[in-house]
């Protein structure tokens, strides 16, 4: 068995503390744990080195910043075998924060966020549609988040 699927029950259980306040400090999750304060930071270390735990930021509301639209962009390519080279043109367009290719009707499907309609429409009209290979979209606004958080790690 690779070392990436070895998750015991309480790297689960400093998973779950972690992902619910990513700042809570090494020795009250090992007070939770019942385990030492070096031990949780060994586990860490070894959840980071095998990919189990991708990065730690702090989330920005998108909103207190001035980008108040939110938007889900289905893209049509001219070619879906192609789609890395689009992505990589996409990358370039700071409003796009998420890109999946998918399966089903849309080769490729964004989230954007950007400061209001207008700036939307000078998004989609003069940043995403030109980039080559991109055939045709669809745009849905998003007009509340309800519901976000990380997939759960305890099992139940």
């Amino acid at each position: 068995m690779s070392e990436s699927l070895q998750i015991d029950n309480l790297d689960r259980k400093i998973l779950d503390i972690i992902t619910k306040n990513a700042r809570i400090p090494y020795l009250e999750v090992a007070r939770d744990c019942n385990v030492s304060g070096a031990a949780i930071h060994q586990r860490v270390q070894r959840l980071i080195r095998i990919g189990v735990i991708k990065g730690s930021e702090f989330k920005v509301d998108p909103v207190m910043v001035g980008f108040r639209t939110c938007a889900y962009i289905g893209l049509y390519l001219d070619n879906p075998g192609k789609y890395k080279e689009v992505i990589n043109k996409l990358r370039d367009i700071p409003e796009v924060i998420e890109c999946h290719y998918t399966t089903g009707n849309y080769s490729l499907f964004l989230k954007v966020y950007t400061r209001d309609n207008e700036h939307l429409r000078e998004v989609l009209t003069e940043k995403i549609q030109s980039v080559t290979g991109i055939t045709r979209t669809e745009t849905l606004i998003s007009l509340e988040e309800s519901i976000s958080r990380q997939i759960p790690v305890l099992s139940k």
